[in-house]
Parts: C-alpha cells; structure tokens; sequence
C-alpha cells in the first residue's frame, strides 16, 4: 500500500487531464478522419478519370495554386488527392487545437490558481508538465491511428496511410511542445498562446513561400507544415522529413520541462519590468478599458491575416492568367472545389469567403478570453462597483464588433496592395466590398460566443466557431457527397454571394446580422440573471 501512495497523485492528474481533453479531443479527431475519409470516398465523383487528374496535376503545377494549396503530388490516386485537398487544412486544425488546449491546460490552470495545492505536494513543475504532455501526446497518436486505420480500410495503400497520418500527429505534437515553451516562458495564458499561434502562422507562411517558390524551397524544412509536403505520401513515402519532425517536437518538449523547473509557480522567465510608470490609456470608462483588452490581440489577428492576403493579392496575376489561357484547367479546379479562379474577381470572392473564419476566430477568442477572466475573479472588482453586467458584456461585445470590422479592412488594403503590385487590376473599392460581404458570418460567431457566455460560459470557444468553421465544414461535406440543397442552405456561407464577382446578396446579409444583434442581445440578457463564477 505505501509503495504504491506516491504515484498516486500523478495518476489523479493524468485522469483529470484526460478528461478535460477526452471531448474536443474526440470532436477534433472526428472531424479529421471524417474529412479525408469524406474526399476519398467521393474522389471518383470529383475527379473522374486519370486523364482528369493529370490535368488537375499540371493546374496545381503552377506556382501560385501550389502557394495557396501545397505541392501536389499523387493526384492520380485518391489517398494523394486527399492529402493535397485536406492536408494542410487539417494540419492547421490540429496544431490550432494542439496549442490552445496545451495553454489552457497548463499556464492557464496555473494562473488561476488551482495547481497551487497540487505543486505543494509531491509533484514537481515538471512532473505536472509532463503528465499533461503525455496526456496530449496520446491524443495526438490516437487520432493519427483512427485516420490511419480509416484510410487504410477506404482501399488506399497503407504505407502511404500510415505516413500521412503519423505526418499530422507529428505536426500536432510539435505544437503541442511549442505551447508547453511557451507557457514556461511567458507569465500569462494570452502571451503563451499569442507567441504560439505567431510560430504556427510563420511556419504555415514559410511552407506557402517554400512550395510557391523554388529559390526558397529550403523553407520547407521548417515545422510543423512543411515536412508534410516533403514527406509526398502515396507518392515517394519519405520518412525522413518526419524525423526531423519528430526531433524538433521532441527537443521542445525536453526543453519546456528543463523550464518548468527553473521558474517561480505562477511565473513566467519573461518578467515584466518593475517600477515602471503607471499605464493609464484607456482606463477612463468600462467600453475604454474593453478597447484596451483588444488592442493587442488585434494587432497580432491584423498582422497575420495581412500577411496572409498580401500574399493572395501577389498570387492573383499568376493563377488567373494560367486559368484564363487554359479553359479545361478551370473546370477541373471548380470541380476540385476551387471555382471561380478564372478572374482576378472570382478569384479574390472564393478567398474572401474564407475570411470569415480567422475573423470569427478573432471575436470567439475575445469572448473566450471574457469568460477566462470572470472565471480567474480578474473581473471581480468591476462586478462588485456600480456597473452591471449587461454592460460589461455589451462594451466587450462592442469592442470585439469594432475589432472584427478592422480586419475585414485589414485584408482588403492588403489584397488590394498584392493586385495592384503584380498589376492585377483590383479596385480598393472592390476589395472592401468582398471582405466586408464576409463579415456577417463573422459576426454570427461573436454572436454565438455571446450567447454561450450567458448561458454556456466553458463551452465559448466551441460554440463560437460553430458559424464559421462549422459553417464551413458543413459546406465542403455537402458539396463532396451532392447532399440535399436544404442541409447545405444551413450554412450561413450558402448565402453569400461572390462578391467583388457579383452583387452582394443583401438580403441574407441583413437576415444574417439581424440575428447576429438578436442573439447578442439574447446572450447579455442571460449573463445579466446567471451566477457568476469565480
């Protein structure tokens, strides 16, 4: 009995861990197997015949189509369709989810306080870390057996299977390890988790620019993406850019424990300067200090998203004038699910519709991070004064709204300065009008956040993103299984129309931000009647 007492702590921790994680886990790797299992089983309805698969290989040849959607590589077959169609999408998932849930798990539980007791005890900084990373860790390999396992059973070769899945989960766990450096590193959750997401953004730009351009194809090398494409399963089935892959996630994780214990609980090795001067802008008012709470985070959401379609507008001469001199090609892409890549129009409207998920991302992360900080008791002064909570909420809401209406212009001036650098005719005009036609599914995920904050206040971040990332994977789906014209009218991007390629359908748009301020309303009403929780 008493030999086995000491371990007993750490496995309570590794249960507690595990069930904080079991259900986005389960909802994360239910989404990716059901994607690529989705394109393999449909792969003969979307491409048809080999002759259509070479040419759909020399239309991804073209280096801009590569930039945008990776290097393609056994498009002949429906496992390396599959990865070209989903891999790199479903990367960004799992290193997105790898990330945030590591933040919250460790620095965030920290900060707030409850693994005070547990570090107390027998277990040291580094023990917590790392029963957490292992708890991550067979998160991380169960859905890449699950994805294996799936595409194996849909008839396409399994070492090719094995590679693609084992590539993802690799991915995952690098930032996963990335997280869990930054969580030492940084003092609060929001630093972690900002540091961690600027290092995925920059290696998901790196592996554009190293796939888009040969001189820079070294950049491929790079985690946590760019092995992926160098790994070419169904193809070459190289293991090696895996192991350095794999190295990389390794090192991070040896290097995140050494710094779990060379660190005060609670802290981080960046310490804010002491005695500084007082930092009072934007302290006069609640709706100010809310506007203070954004700026921030919304100077990082701005760079990110102005990289990325600075990036698109660089591209638009190039795929449109291939698409424009070879007619078959465009076909093939609409039929890949890509249409409308024929003008520089057509070709901004597809991206543009996209857009509505990192700006529905931006005010999910807002309201996700107001209801972290009622739950910490950061808010706990404000409750307590002569301000009641629907306005709390309302100037939250209102910030986030304003933050939302500045990244839509963001992608507009920077696409508009890529088109207009590479000659490709966009008015600034034209490119406000198709990233503002976005922002009304935008607004229905600040919307849905707002709601779960009065009535689902753990739940913000999942509901949130129900709109757009949702929305958007309920369209893909329904496209690729010719599903009926009533399940996909359920996602709000069915009622978009391709603006700057046409007019905007302002009729959905005014239903969709009218239930946008319904549900707004709705949700400051409940936060106003529940308890709150501290």
């Amino acid at each position: 009995m008493s030999a086995a007492a000491p371990t007993a702590p750490g496995r309570a921790v590794t249960r507690l861990a595990a069930r904080q994680v079991r259900r986005p886990a389960l909802v994360v790797a239910t989404v990716t197997v059901g994607m690529s299992a989705l394109v393999v089983a449909t792969y003969a309805r979307t491409v048809g015949d080999a002759a259509a698969a070479q040419a759909l290989a020399a239309l991804a040849g073209n280096p801009a189509v590569r930039t945008l959607f990776g290097e393609p590589v056994a498009l002949d077959t429906a496992g390396g369709f599959a990865v070209w169609r989903t891999g790199t999408v479903l990367a960004v998932l799992l290193t997105t989810w790898g990330a945030l849930a590591t933040t919250r798990l460790t620095r965030g539980e920290e900060e707030a306080g409850r693994w005070d007791l547990l570090l107390a005890g027998r277990l040291t900084p580094a023990a917590l870390l790392g029963r957490h990373l292992a708890v991550l860790t067979q998160a991380m390999a169960s859905t890449g057996l699950l994805l294996a396992g799936a595409l194996t059973a849909l008839g396409t070769p399994t070492d090719g299977a094995l590679l693609h899945a084992t590539g993802l989960a690799l991915a995952g766990l690098t930032a996963v390890a990335a997280a869990a450096c930054a969580a030492q590193i940084f003092p609060t959750r929001a630093g972690a988790t900002g540091a961690t997401l600027a290092f995925l953004g920059v290696g998901l730009l790196a592996r554009m620019v190293g796939d888009g351009v040969s001189a820079l194809a070294w950049l491929r090398w790079l985690p946590p993406y760019g092995p992926l494409a160098l790994s070419r399963p169904y193809h070459d089935d190289r293991w090696t850019p895996l192991l350095t892959q794999a190295v990389s996630a390794v090192a991070l994780a040896c290097i995140a424990l050494v710094l779990a214990g060379r660190r005060d609980v609670r802290s981080g090795l960046l310490r804010p300067p002491a005695g500084r001067a007082p930092r009072r802008w934007l302290l006069g008012s609640v709706g100010a200090f809310a506007v203070r709470r954004a700026v921030r985070p919304l100077a990082g959401w701005s760079t990110g998203i102005g990289a990325y379609f600075l990036l698109i507008g660089l591209l638009a001469e190039s795929l449109t004038g291939f698409l424009t001199d070879n007619p078959r090609f465009a076909d093939l892409a609409a039929r890949a699910g890509f249409a409308g890549l024929g003008t520089v129009e057509g070709y901004t409207a597809t991206l543009f519709a996209l857009l509505a998920v990192p700006v529905g991302a931006f005010a999910t992360a807002r309201l996700t991070a107001f209801a972290a900080a009622e739950n910490t008791g950061r808010l706990t002064l404000l409750h307590a004064g002569p301000v009641s909570r629907a306005r709390l909420l309302t100037a939250e809401v209102v910030a986030t709204v304003a933050g939302t209406a500045v990244l839509v212009a963001v992608a507009a001036v920077a696409t508009w300065a890529g088109t207009t650098t590479v000659g490709a005719g966009l008015p600034l005009t034209a490119a406000l009008a198709g990233t503002v036609n976005a922002l009304p599914v935008a607004l229905l995920s600040a919307a849905a956040a707002t709601l779960a904050v009065g009535l689902a206040p753990r739940a913000v971040a999942t509901i949130g993103m129900l709109p757009t990332a949702g929305g958007f994977l309920l369209t893909a789906t329904v496209d690729s299984v010719h599903a009926p014209a009533w399940v996909g009218s359920l996602s709000p991007y069915a009622h978009l129309a391709a603006v700057p390629a046409t007019a905007p359908n302002w009729t959905a748009a005014g239903v969709m931000v009218t239930g946008a301020v319904a549900v707004m309303s709705a949700g400051s009403w409940a936060y106003a009647r529940r308890d709150l929780r501290l």
